[in-house]
């Protein structure tokens, strides 16, 4: 089978298609016949080597799927079977390949209204909206929620999920995204290119930060009493942490993991017409490369991914 591998750490270049063999799976793993492959900012990171998740090259990166069952060492599923998900993370994966071997749990049956190019897009950055929002946001009716990126990856996700669970949701976005964001349900939209959104918003019950920087602190500043912050990029800053608690604030960091009920909370929402997954370019498997490109470049609407 091809992978995708590199022998070091550097720029996109790096990244180069070679033959491997093909992975076995373990009892209660399946072997998944990969038809595509999501991308994420942080395997943008990972393989210019701004942090070392997964050790030193050479390695393959990648962790969202979809495809289909080829062998099944378990009840779960099926030859045959079409499935997405992102298995095994923050261990590797090495799902930039045309075959992966994973645990059964970390999959879920693809949606039928999604194909698998939407469906390998899905799992990471609605694992982490799901994760933020249900688990360590509580939201419900009526709660007030601010989503920073609401156009982004994490952040286009964030909004129909807030909305389905009965929030007033409000996204922060550049204003050639309005459009984008209002049409994903998102009740107000805060161009940060031209409103400072401390001044803009006010009364949040939750802020789901997915962008960094000081947008977590300043966020501390529009929550009502007792809000809580969550964000999915300094999910260890002490200095953020002591912030919060100093301003009677709770706060979560959020590192994703996989999680069978929250994917399949994921696939309820598709069902029912209230999620979708927005792809803003596919690349075939051997432009990998200029798809990472483009992940450097930064303020995608939504995800890119590699069609196998």
């Amino acid at each position: 089978m091809r992978v995708i591998t590199q022998q070091t750490l550097g720029g996109p270049e790096v990244l180069t298609v070679v033959d491997a063999p093909e992975p076995r799976p373990l009892p209660t793993e399946v072997l998944v016949r990969v038809k595509a492959i999501g991308l994420n900012p942080l395997e943008a990171r990972l393989r210019a080597g701004e942090f070392p998740l997964v050790g030193r090259p050479p390695f393959t990166l990648g962790w969202d799927i979809s495809g289909v069952v080829e062998e099944a060492r378990t009840w779960r599923f099926r030859p045959g079977d079409e499935v997405f998900g992102m298995p095994l993370f923050p261990r590797a994966a090495n799902a930039y390949a045309e075959a992966v071997s994973a645990p059964a749990l970390h999959l879920a049956r693809k949606p039928a209204a999604l194909s698998h190019v939407e469906a390998s897009a899905l799992p990471v950055v609605g694992l982490t909206a799901w994760q933020g929002l249900v688990d360590f946001g509580g939201v419900g009716e009526g709660d007030r929620v601010l989503v920073h990126g609401g156009g982004g990856g994490v952040g286009h996700v964030a909004v129909q999920i807030a909305k389905a669970l009965g929030a007033h949701v409000i996204a922060t976005a550049a204003g050639s995204k309005r459009t984008f964001v209002e049409g994903l349900g998102a009740d107000e939209v805060v161009d940060y290119t031209a409103v400072d959104f401390t001044e803009a918003v006010s009364d949040i019950d939750v802020v789901l930060d997915t962008l960094g920087g000081d947008t977590a602190e300043r966020s501390l500043g529009v929550l009502r009493p007792g809000g809580r912050l969550v964000t999915a990029v300094a999910e260890q800053n002490a200095r953020l942490i002591a912030a919060s608690e100093a301003a009677g604030m709770r706060f979560s960091g959020i590192a994703v993991d996989p999680d069978p009920v929250a994917l399949r909370g994921l696939v309820a929402l598709v069902e029912q017409g209230r999620l979708r997954v927005h792809v803003q370019e596919t690349f075939p498997f051997e432009r990998v490369a200029d798809a990472h490109r483009l992940l450097d470049g930064g303020h995608l609407q939504g995800k890119l991914v590699l069609t196998v």
